[in-house]
């Protein structure tokens, strides 16, 4: 299988598995949404880490796949493609990139996915669609402006340079940067804790956020208070508020 989804502790892991450079075929692509809405479904997977194995997250498109497809071919291709990350965006739960050497093109925008990347001291990050006369196509243009700004996504994508982790961090695109073989225990451990968190409000948190991010505020807040009003109807807000008076902050057990 190109993509496998392993679960330990509450963690699923995606794992990329497509030596050496694992390019995202249409294969891949289709395998990744069809494990991204699995870890979406399953209750014992409260926490995802994205990851490529040691050397490589992901180089980018399959180029001598997509190099055979004309324009009809892409246009009924290009949909299926964004509803592949997308389904990993839409992880209703905190979702990490674990980033070893490249993530270029569909690689960036597969980290671009998740709501916190940790980078390798190795990782070379770009969107080098433009050397090939296109554009990102798997939601770059939105997810990294989003990020990073437009003016430096445009810097990004315009020129199609990869940058190092150090800029990477610098730049808004990385959250961290550790150790080439320190990046999956971290995204692990960073993963685990917050499987132990409170499921719906993360759930809450996470959705609030990024509904946010894509509408106006007053549609934002309007979101942020009918689950801040709703979480009031859950068990771990009672066992959280309980904990709260009972035993002082932040040390509250949930389900």
């Amino acid at each position: 299988m190109t993509v496998t989804l392993e679960v330990a502790e509450g963690v699923g892991t995606l794992r990329l598995n497509r030596p050496p450079m694992n390019a995202l075929d249409i294969a891949t692509q289709d395998r990744l949404k069809e494990l991204a809405e699995e870890a979406t479904r399953r209750e014992d997977v409260r926490a995802v880490v994205i990851y490529g194995g040691e050397k490589v997250f992901a180089a980018g498109a399959d180029i001598k796949e997509m190099q055979v497809m004309d324009h009809t071919a892409m246009v009924l291709r290009a949909r299926a493609l964004q509803d592949s990350f997308t389904a990993v965006a839409r992880i209703p739960k905190p979702v990490v990139a674990a980033v070893t050497g490249y993530a270029l093109g569909g690689g960036c925008e597969l980290a671009l996915c998740a709501d916190y990347r940790i980078a390798g001291e190795n990782a070379k990050l770009g969107q080098p669609e433009i050397l090939l006369g296109l554009i990102p196509g798997a939601g770059g243009t939105q997810r990294l402006s989003r990020l990073i700004g437009p003016s430096k996504a445009k810097d990004l994508i315009f020129t199609g340079r990869q940058v190092k982790a150090d800029e990477a961090l610098a730049l808004g695109l990385v959250d961290r940067v550790v150790p080439a073989d320190e990046v999956y225990t971290e995204a692990h451990a960073w993963a685990a804790k917050l499987a132990q968190g409170p499921a719906i409000a993360l759930r809450a948190a996470k959705e609030s956020i990024d509904t946010g991010l894509e509408t106006d505020l007053e549609t934002g807040l309007a979101v942020e208070r009918n689950w801040f009003a709703g979480l009031f109807a859950t068990e771990d807000r009672e066992r959280g508020m309980r904990s709260f008076v009972e035993e002082g902050p932040g040390k509250a057990k949930f389900l």
